[in-house]
């Protein structure tokens, strides 16, 4: 049994959730009735997820805000404000897709209850009152708002604590991350249960033709940002041509994350690539690593995507006003997404909460999130990961020319 448990411990993550994909499949399509056990654990899944996210979000913002450093002589502010600028296109990118091409979820129960905002007013005053909300009663009925708020506010006041405190909620931080990997290991498990469920409900046709369109979507919205968004913002910096550039991270550094899905995992490679471009080390040394963690185009699209797609699954109506805002607020939300694999799934109810979604309907969506997740997570990640290598070499680039050096795309 130990033996057997270490081989499958040694498959990853995506092999694992595949087996539970097809194996969710063949029991729905063979035994439905005397398999219908099978059901528990995807619900077990579900109330793991929704019972660390908000601890998670609180940690992850604490600990980022608080060990923020000012001062460094580097080029960061160019490449930080790169960041920026990718992640909110991404947003307003998925938000506008999301639109033209709406796309309809099988939601199970919570939807019935819900009173959807009116309008944009409705949704400032929710807002608002979220954002005041008791930090306790924030975590125990999930109010995300509430918790990222509290988040920064805590986050800037341990800016002036001693470096033991810092480390202290570092390391609470990381235990919780901890924790959510473990989480995630058991999802093939959860998968499972939850195809289980979703084939023997509604069938296999449906099941198929329902995650085509999403991820149609979203893999959509991630190659317009990386072959048209990115190399544009990369022109607009150097103002020389931007494809070789483009083409050497995606070649170099996407590839590799692709397959392991983890931003963090692939900072070697990114490193590796950084130094191979003839890069400033005092500037990719810092960015690349910052970058893992704030740098996420791909996080800003899955989260406006499967939000949306449960709005329209509710016919809620979204005017321009509602749009905008949720666009930025999935850009900031990925600042702080987990850098474990389907990290962004768990900031979903953060937005959902926007529209007044319950909690419980918002981890469906997640839930969904990870049934597609073999592609949408490697996409994502490597979208993310080898953008953080072209917008450091985009600052660089930058530098030089302000300056009157000349420069070489050399891939």
């Amino acid at each position: 049994m130990k033996k057997l448990l270490t081989k499958w411990n040694r498959l990853s993550l995506v092999i694992r959730i595949l087996m539970g994909i097809l194996v969710g499949v063949v029991l729905a399509l063979t035994i439905p009735d005397a398999a219908d056990w099978v059901t528990i654990m995807g619900s077990l899944f579900v109330s793991a997820l929704k019972s660390v996210a908000p601890v998670l979000v609180l940690l992850i913002v604490v600990s980022a805000i608080s060990r923020h450093k000012a001062g460094q002589q580097t080029n960061m502010k160019s490449v930080i404000v790169l960041y920026g600028i990718s992640t909110l296109l991404a947003g307003l990118v998925a938000v506008t897709a999301s639109f033209i091409f709406p796309v309809s979820l099988s939601l199970v129960s919570g939807a019935e209850d819900l009173s959807p905002p009116s309008g944009i007013v409705e949704v400032l005053r929710t807002l608002l009152f979220n954002v005041v909300d008791n930090p306790v009663n924030a975590l125990m009925n999930a109010n995300y708002i509430g918790i990222l708020a509290w988040a920064v506010l805590l986050g800037i006041a341990l800016r002036s604590a001693p470096d033991t405190t810092k480390d202290m909620v570092a390391s609470l931080s990381d235990a919780v991350s901890q924790i959510v990997k473990w989480v995630i290991n058991l999802a093939p498990f959860g998968v499972l249960g939850l195809v289980f469920e979703s084939v023997t409900r509604n069938g296999l046709a449906s099941l198929i033709d329902e995650y085509d369109n999403l991820l149609a979507v979203l893999i959509g919205c991630m190659l317009l940002i990386a072959l048209v968004v990115n190399p544009l913002i990369v022109y607009l910096t150097i103002r020389k041509n931007p494809y070789p550039l483009v083409f050497a991270c995606l070649k170099d550094s996407a590839i590799t994350a692709f397959f392991t899905r983890s931003s963090a995992a692939n900072i070697p490679v990114n490193m590796r690539l950084c130094d191979k471009l003839g890069l400033d080390k005092n500037t990719y040394s810092v960015s690349i690593p910052l970058g893992a963690t704030i740098n996420m185009a791909g996080a800003a699209i899955t989260i406006s995507v499967l939000t949306l797609a449960a709005v329209h699954t509710l016919g809620i109506e979204v005017d321009f006003g509602t749009a905008l805002i949720l666009s930025i607020l999935s850009a900031v939300s990925a600042a702080g997404a987990s850098g474990v694999a389907g990290g962004s799934l768990l900031l979903i109810p953060l937005a959902c909460s926007l529209f007044g979604i319950s909690n419980d309907v918002a981890i469906q969506v997640v839930s969904v999130g990870f049934i597609i997740g073999v592609l949408q997570d490697s996409c994502e990640t490597a979208l993310n990961s080898s953008s953080d290598v072209l917008f450091t070499a985009a600052a660089d680039y930058s530098k030089k020319r302000k300056e009157g050096k000349d420069f070489v795309i050399n891939p």
